[in-house]
């Protein structure tokens, strides 16, 4: 057949149609979330988790009330201020304070340890159940379902910290008077700017555990078994939080991932400080890039048997 002859390529007259199952549908990927999103809050473990945390500011609430009778025996808002126990001390005049004492009390241990729970699971729990591969054969990829479980873990940590601070505000208010708030650094602002700083102090400590949810999902690449996962994140948890209260390691607490969880209190200064919450940020930044690197650098290449 001579040249002239040979047949050509026809002609392209229009985009080629996208396949709806591509994944490179932005479609795809938010379907991927919102079900990873879906499925994380609609489990039992989840609404366990989340009942737990709202009954920590009633037994709070109670407990104060108890003790003080409902009257206003807090000592005004001051320098020394800043602690759980302090935030205590203002219930009783204002129950709004009783958001900040109630996340001062539940972030050392209960909240992280909850995040700890969802993240350690979240790919480990997926692998012990026989799921994962089901997962990996819609063409998702594993680095948008690695994206998926870690936003939903996040989507977590958000919605436990405001249903604690939720539960603190309904409590406060129904067993305490509400008014015009003393800051700690002894100014009053009215009740609505109050609410506002209760608000920005819940997304800070939601913030504040970002690394380590990025921490317990490269824990849960590392396994197969969903509650060897849990347990190892909730350990290392535990192992950093002692290692940040002996005060011969002082050096390395600037490193650790829970040294500045409790600068959420600079919220209630006027004005806000924000060195120690920059601080927060950068650390739960830099723990979330290279334990989220770390995670997807094993998930990619891992074995997936299960």
């Amino acid at each position: 057949m001579s040249q002239a002859e040979a047949p050509t390529a026809p002609e392209n007259t229009g985009p080629r149609p996208r396949n709806p199952r591509n994944p490179r549908n932005p479609l795809w990927t938010l379907g991927i979330l919102r079900s990873e999103i879906t499925t994380t809050l609609r489990r039992h473990r989840t609404y366990a988790l989340l009942a737990v945390l709202a009954a920590v500011p009633v037994l709070i609430g109670i407990a104060v009330r108890i003790e003080t009778g409902g009257g206003g025996s807090g000592s005004g808002g001051g320098p020394d201020g800043g602690g759980g126990p302090a935030f205590l001390t203002q219930v009783t005049n204002n129950g709004l304070f009783l958001v900040f004492a109630a996340l001062a009390a539940t972030l050392p241990v209960f909240l992280p340890m909850a995040v700890g729970v969802v993240a350690g699971d979240a790919i480990a729990g997926e692998a012990s159940g026989g799921t994962l591969r089901y997962l990996l054969v819609a063409p998702a990829g594993r680095t948008r379902l690695l994206l998926a479980k870690y936003a939903s873990v996040l989507t977590f940590c958000l919605v436990a910290t405001f249903v604690v601070a939720a539960s603190a505000l309904a409590v406060g208010a129904l067993l305490f008077p509400v008014g015009e708030v003393t800051t700690i650094s002894g100014t009053r602002i009215s009740f609505g700017e109050g609410l506002v700083r209760a608000a920005l102090t819940a997304a800070v400590v939601a913030a504040s555990l970002v690394g380590f949810a990025a921490l317990g999902l490269f824990v849960s690449t590392l396994t197969d078994s969903g509650i060897g996962a849990m347990a190892a994140t909730v350990g290392l948890l535990i192992t950093v939080q002692i290692l940040d209260s002996i005060p011969q390691l002082s050096g390395i607490h600037p490193y650790l991932f829970p040294h500045y969880w409790m600068s959420f209190a600079d919220v209630l200064r006027e004005p806000v400080h924000w060195e120690e919450l920059s601080k927060n940020f950068q650390l739960q930044g830099l723990y979330a890039a290279v334990f989220g690197s770390a995670a997807w650098a094993r998930f990619t290449s891992k074995d997936i048997t299960a």
